[in-house]
């Protein structure tokens, strides 16, 4: 199976529905900021604005950059199904295509298994000392994971990756490009933790930074399949569902 531009059905604009990526990453920009005040709280002392305006300024440019980015994820990456098809039909007033199903409880289940994975890995890993933030907090911060970064990683990044590939291959987008963008864009999300867990003094050797980037990769390329699979809702709340289990359910539990 193919996909290609010219067979398959362009989804039309993409300005208002990258728009709504825009207000969610500024919303949950806002929801992150307690649970990164807890996290790295010397970082917030040290910064020279008053904490008001780093929280807006903070939810300004992320939302800023939802927006422009998530607008250059669908058009690069619509023409060959990686889109939100859901949220598309509710913006554009649009009846949702019967080709589609969704499966919700896919996302779900798959979001909570591989949370459960990563903290079992965790336990045969490396230990290192690590705060346990309040639950509301992490609570909040899944916000974040499941709408700002699966924007910028899933949409963008996978979608950008497809049509590097598929411009290699007369725009013909193969299975196999799809499977190559995923892996690359987790291993680039796994990556992309290493500041945060540098800031929180969690890259002790490099077991712990190998730990991080690998247990991140793994759960990105779930979230990356139920994106090209089903849509990027679907990746949204496979990770929202998992940060819960990782910031909420974990510390509930007492960090077991």
């Amino acid at each position: 199976m193919s996909a290609n531009p010219s067979t398959l059905p362009v989804s039309g604009p993409h300005l208002k529905l990258a728009a709504l990526f825009g207000v969610a990453g500024a919303l949950a920009t806002l929801a992150l900021m307690p649970y990164a005040m807890a996290l790295t709280p010397q970082k917030f002392a040290a910064l020279p604005l008053p904490l008001p305006v780093i929280v807006l300024k903070a939810a300004v440019e992320t939302g800023m950059l939802c927006w422009l980015l998530g607008w250059l994820g669908l058009y690069l990456g619509a023409p060959y199904g990686l889109d939100a098809p859901w949220l598309r039909a509710w913006v554009y007033r649009r009846p949702r295509d019967p080709a589609r199903r969704p499966h919700w409880w896919l996302a779900v289940m798959l979001g909570v298994l591989a949370a459960l994975l990563v903290v079992g890995l965790s336990a045969l890993g490396p230990k290192h000392a690590e705060d346990t933030v309040q639950a509301w907090r992490g609570a909040l911060a899944s916000f974040y994971g499941g709408i700002v970064e699966e924007v910028l990683c899933r949409l963008l990044l996978v979608s950008a990756l497809v049509w590097l590939l598929a411009r290699c291959n007369r725009r013909v987008a193969r299975p196999w490009m799809f499977v190559l963008a995923i892996v690359l864009a987790a291993l680039l999300f796994g990556a992309g933790h290493l500041p945060a867990a540098h800031a929180a003094g969690l890259l002790g050797t490099p077991l712990l930074v190998a730990r991080i980037v690998l247990l991140n990769a793994g759960v990105a390329v779930v979230f990356g399949g139920l994106f090209w699979k089903y849509g990027l809702e679907h990746a949204m709340l496979a990770h929202f569902c998992a940060d819960l289990m990782l910031h909420v359910a974990l510390p509930l539990a007492g960090g077991f």
